[in-house]
C-alpha cells in the first residue's frame, strides 16, 4: 500500500515553512530546502562564519523553523514538533529527495522557476515518489512541459491555504497526465491524514476558491461605486448578515494582502479567452492606487482599514474611497441588517438580508445574483460538482454556505425567476434543470441527498467515516432527549449523547441526560460517545443559573447543582461500559470535566482545552479538582513526592491556562497516552464509535471506586499556596486571585491531612464542593461572572 512516511518541502517561504509544520503536527518528518545566501549577516560576520559554512548555507530554512514558534497563531500543535523538520539547501542536499515519499515545491509565484526547479527534482525522482506544486493559479501541465511521462504520472497540484494549519482547504488538481489513483490516494490522505477538507479543481486560473472569491470581491467593488456605498458599509452587509466571515470584503482584502488579491485577478485576466470575463477581472482603479501608495493592508500597517491611537485609545480608522483619507467609521442603520440579525442560521439571515427591502438589501442581492450565476457557469470548467465548488467556498473563504447551497436556501426557482426578469442569463444547464421539474440543486432521494451531474440527480459525496448526528436524528435515531442534550444511536451498538444547549453550557437537563444516558448504554449498548457538532464542545457549565442563585443567596440551590455534577461525573467515571468524549475547539470548565470523567478522550486537532473557572471566581466545582488530585497520585510512583507534578496542575487551573491544541492538552497531562488526538474533525466521531467498539470487543472493565487517594496534604498546600504568593508578589496576579489560589490549593492538596495520606473521594469531593461555595458568596465573584456574561471575557478584579 502506498503510503508517506517522510516528505521534502522545496521552499521555506511563510506556505512552504508552514506547510512542513502541519506535517510535523501529524507526525510525518520532513526536509525544508531552500537557496543558499549570497552574503553574510552581521551576525554571521561577527561569528566568523564563512560562505561554505553549513549554519550559513542553511540559514533561510533554519531561520524559517526558530520562526514558527514566534507566529501567531501557531503553525505547530506543540513547540516541541519543530524538531520534525530538518533544515537543507538545495545545493548541498536536493539529492536526499529520494529519501521521501512526497515532495512539495513552495517557491516563488512565477511558472519558468517551477520548471526549472521541477528539471532539477525528476534528477533524483523515482518510481512511486509523489512531487505536488503548492501554486495558487499557474497551470499544472505548463509546469511538467518537458518532463517524462513517468515523472507526469505523479505529479498535481496541491493548494494549500493560508494559514495550512487552520484553513480546512486543499485543493488537488491533477494534470492531464497524472495517475487517477494518485489523485485518489491524495484525496483520502489530504482527508484522513492531514485532516483537509479535499475538493478536485481543474487545471484552471486560481483553480476554484480564488476564482470565485477573486470575482465576487471585484463584483462587490464594483456594485458598491455604483451605488456610492462607503467601505464600512458594504463590510457590514457582506460579512455574518451574508453568512461569511467578520472580516467580510475589505478586511479580508487587508488580511490576505492587497498586491497579492491584484496578482491573483491579473493571473485570471491574463489567462481567460473570454473578453467579457477579462473585463471582470480588471482590477479597480482605487485598489491599483493603493498598491502603489504602498497601502497593502496589515502588513504595511493601512489599507483600507488603518489602527490608531487617539486619545490613549486605540481606534480602527477606514478609508474614505473618494477622498482617500482615514476617517471614523460611521453607525450603518438598516432594517435588512436589523432582519438578518434576528434571523437564525446562515441561510435565515441570508434571506432576511435580501429580502429586506432597502438600499442595503438591494446591495447585497446585485452582488450574490452575480456571484451565484458565475459560480453556475464555471461548473464544468473548474470543477466537475456542484459539491466541490460549494465545499471550496466553505473551506477556503469560510463562507457558511457555498453559492449553490446558498441559492437553494434563497429558493432555485424563485431567485431564477427574479434574476431573468432583471436581465441576468443563466447557464442553460441549470434552465434544463428548473424545466425538469427540479426545486433546489441538493434534494433528498430515498434518504440520500442528491446533486445535478451531466443533468441527473447523483449521490453527493460523502468521505468514509463522516457521521452526521442531524442526519441521524431527522432519520429517527434520536433514542432520548431533553432541552439540554440528546441520545442518538450511531448503530452497531454505540450511541452517542449530543449537548445542544446554547453555547453547549452545562444546566441541570444535560446533567439529567448524562445520567439517563449512561444507564440507557450499559442496559442496550456496547458504549457511549460524548460528541456534538456545534461551534464549540462545551463552554462550561450555565454560568447565569449559578449567578442567579448566588445573587439570591440560595446556597442550597447551588449546592444541589454542585452534588448532580459530581453524580453525574461519577456515573461516567463508573460506567460499566466504555464512554469516549470527544471534543473539539473551545473544551472549558466543566466541559474538561465530562472529558476528564469519560474512559477515553479522542479530542480534535484544534481542541482547547482547559479548567478556567478563576477567571469568573470559582474553582472547578464538577470534580475536576478531585480528578486532578487522583490523576496525579496516579502519575507517580507510590513514594515519590506528589508536589512537583501537582504544582503543574495547580499553575494550569490557577491562570487558566486553555492548551493551543489537542496535542498540546496531551503535553499538559489534561489527557493520557490512551487519549489520541484525530486531526481531521470530520472524522472525530466515527473514530470515537470506534474506539467504544474496539474498548468493548478487548473486554472493557470499569475501573474500581477510588477508595483511597493519596495527597500532597498540609506541606503540599503550603508549597503550593507559596507559588501563589510568589506570583502575587511580582504583581501576577490580583489580591483575588491569590485568594482563590489559596482555595485551589487547600481542595487540590487534599486539605490539612499529613503528606501522603490516602483520602476517599468523597471527602476531595466535598472539599471542592465546600470551596466553590464559599466563593460564590464572594461580592468579587459575582462581579466576575457578571462580566464574563456581559462581555465574554474575564475581569481581574
Amino acid at each position: 500500500m502506498r503510503q508517506i512516511r517522510r516528505a521534502a518541502v522545496i521552499g521555506s517561504g511563510v506556505m512552504g515553512a508552514q506547510i512542513a509544520a502541519h506535517l510535523a503536527n501529524v507526525g510525518i518528518p520532513s526536509l525544508l530546502l531552500d537557496l543558499v545566501p549570497q552574503e553574510l549577516t552581521a551576525e554571521e560576520q561577527k561569528k566568523g562564519l564563512s560562505l561554505d559554512h553549513p549554519a550559513v548555507r542553511n540559514r533561510l530554512a533554519t531561520e524559517a523553523i526558530r520562526r514558527l514558534n514566534k507566529l501567531s497563531p501557531a503553525p505547530l500543535f506543540r513547540a516541541d514538533y519543530a524538531k520534525l523538520i530538518t533544515p537543507g539547501n538545495l545545493e548541498d542536499d536536493l539529492h536526499r529527495i529520494c529519501e521521501v515519499d512526497w515532495v512539495i515545491e513552495v517557491i516563488v509565484e512565477s511558472l519558468e522557476p517551477k520548471r526549472q526547479l521541477l528539471e532539477r527534482i525528476e534528477r533524483y525522482w523515482h518510481e512511486g515518489m509523489i512531487v505536488s506544486t503548492n501554486t495558487s493559479g499557474i497551470s499544472i501541465n505548463a509546469m511538467v512541459e518537458g518532463r517524462s511521462e513517468a515523472f507526469r504520472r505523479h505529479f498535481l497540484g496541491t493548494h494549500f491555504f493560508n494559514p495550512p494549519r487552520y484553513m480546512k482547504l486543499l485543493e488537488v488538481i491533477p494534470g492531464r497526465d497524472t495517475d487517477p489513483a494518485i489523485v485518489e490516494f491524495m484525496r483520502d490522505f489530504g482527508t484522513e491524514r492531514l485532516g483537509k477538507g479535499v475538493v478536485l479543481a481543474k487545471d484552471t486560473p486560481n483553480f476554484i476558491a480564488n476564482r470565485i472569491g477573486t470575482y465576487g470581491l471585484l463584483v462587490t467593488v464594483e456594485e458598491m461605486q455604483k451605488g456610492g456605498f462607503t467601505v464600512e458599509e458594504v463590510d457590514a452587509i457582506t460579512g455574518p448578515a451574508l453568512g461569511r466571515p467578520k472580516s467580510a470584503t475589505f478586511r479580508t482584502l487587508d488580511l490576505v494582502g492587497i498586491d497579492t488579491f491584484v496578482h491573483v485577478a491579473n493571473n485570471v485576466r491574463q489567462n481567460v479567452t473570454d473578453p467579457q470575463e477579462q473585463r471582470a477581472f480588471e482590477v479597480p482603479e482605487a485598489i491599483q492606487k493603493l498598491v502603489e501608495r504602498g497601502w497593502l493592508g496589515e502588513k504595511s500597517g493601512q489599507g483600507f482599514y488603518k489602527r490608531v491611537k487617539q486619545n490613549g485609545q486605540r481606534q480602527i480608522l477606514v478609508l474614505d474611497l473618494d477622498t482617500f483619507e482615514y476617517r471614523e467609521q460611521k453607525k450603518i442603520a438598516s432594517s435588512a441588517l436589523e432582519a438578518s440579525k434576528q434571523a437564525k442560521g446562515a441561510a435565515g439571515k441570508a434571506k432576511a438580508l435580501l429580502q429586506g427591502g432597502d438600499r442595503y438589501a438591494e446591495l447585497a442581492w446585485n452582488i450574490v445574483k452575480r456571484v451565484l450565476v458565475y459560480s453556475a457557469e464555471k461548473l464544468g470548467e473548474i470543477a466537475d460538482t456542484i459539491q466541490d465548488i460549494d465545499a471550496a467556498m466553505r473551506w477556503g473563504f469560510n463562507w457558511e454556505l457555498g453559492p449553490f447551497e446558498l441559492w437553494d436556501a434563497l429558493g432555485l426557482v424563485e431567485t431564477a425567476e427574479r434574476m431573468r426578469a432583471e436581465g441576468l442569463r443563466l447557464p442553460s444547464w441549470v434552465e434544463d434543470w428548473i424545466a425538469a421539474g427540479h426545486r433546489a440543486f441538493y434534494e433528498e432521494k430515498d434518504g440520500k441527498l442528491t446533486m445535478p451531474v451531466n443533468g441527473k440527480p447523483e449521490p453527493v459525496r460523502v468521505p468514509a467515516g463522516v457521521i452526521d448526528l442531524a442526519a441521524l436524528k431527522k432519520a429517527g435515531k434520536v433514542i432520548a432527549q431533553n432541552t439540554g442534550a440528546s441520545l442518538i444511536d450511531l448503530g452497531d451498538g454505540v450511541a452517542c449523547l449530543e449537548f445542544h444547549s446554547q453555547n453547549n453550557a452545562i444546566g441541570p437537563d444535560i446533567l439529567t441526560m448524562i445520567e439517563k444516558s449512561v444507564a440507557i448504554a450499559e442496559k442496550d449498548f456496547a458504549g457511549l460517545v460524548i460528541a456534538n457538532q456545534g461551534k464549540n464542545f462545551c463552554v462550561g457549565a450555565n454560568l447565569m443559573l449559578i449567578l442567579m442563585a448566588a445573587q439570591e443567596g440560595d446556597w442550597d440551590e447551588i449546592d444541589l447543582s454542585i452534588r448532580q455534577f459530581h453524580r453525574a461525573m461519577l456515573a461516567l467515571r463508573y460506567s460499566q461500559v466504555p464512554v469516549v468524549a470527544a471534543p473539539h475547539r473551545m473544551t472549558l470548565g466543566g466541559g474538561v470535566e465530562v472529558c476528564l470523567a469519560s474512559s477515553r478522550v479522542l479530542p480534535a486537532a484544534e481542541t482547547y482545552f482547559g479548567l478556567v473557572e478563576v477567571g469568573v471566581g470559582v474553582i472547578p466545582g464538577g470534580g475536576g479538582c478531585k480528578e486532578t488530585a487522583r490523576r496525579v497520585a496516579e502519575s507517580v510512583g507510590p513514594e515519590d513526592d506528589l508536589v512537583p507534578a501537582l504544582a503543574r496542575m495547580f499553575q494550569a487551573i490557577g491562570t487558566a491556562k486553555v492548551s493551543t491544541s489537542g496535542a498540546e492538552a496531551l503535553a499538559m497531562g489534561w489527557l493520557r497516552e490512551t487519549d489520541r488526538v484525530v486531526v481531521n474533525d470530520d472524522l472525530r466521531i466515527s473514530a470515537a464509535k470506534a474506539e467504544v467498539l474496539r474498548m468493548a470487543e478487548i473486554g472493557y472493565t470499569a475501573p474500581p471506586k477510588a477508595k483511597e487517594i493519596r495527597v500532597a496534604g498540609r506541606d503540599g498546600k503550603a508549597t503550593l499556596q507559596m507559588a501563589a504568593r510568589s506570583m502575587w508578589n511580582g504583581g501576577y496576579i490580583t489580591d483575588y486571585d491569590l485568594h482563590i489560589a489559596y482555595k485551589l490549593a487547600h481542595v487540590l492538596a487534599g486539605g490539612d491531612v499529613p503528606a501522603g495520606s490516602l483520602v476517599s473521594e468523597d471527602y476531595l469531593l466535598d472539599l471542592e464542593r465546600e470551596a466553590f461555595l464559599s466563593l460564590c458568596g464572594e461580592p468579587k465573584t459575582i462581579q466576575r461572572m457578571q462580566h464574563m456574561l456581559a462581555t465574554g471575557k474575564p475581569l481581574r478584579n
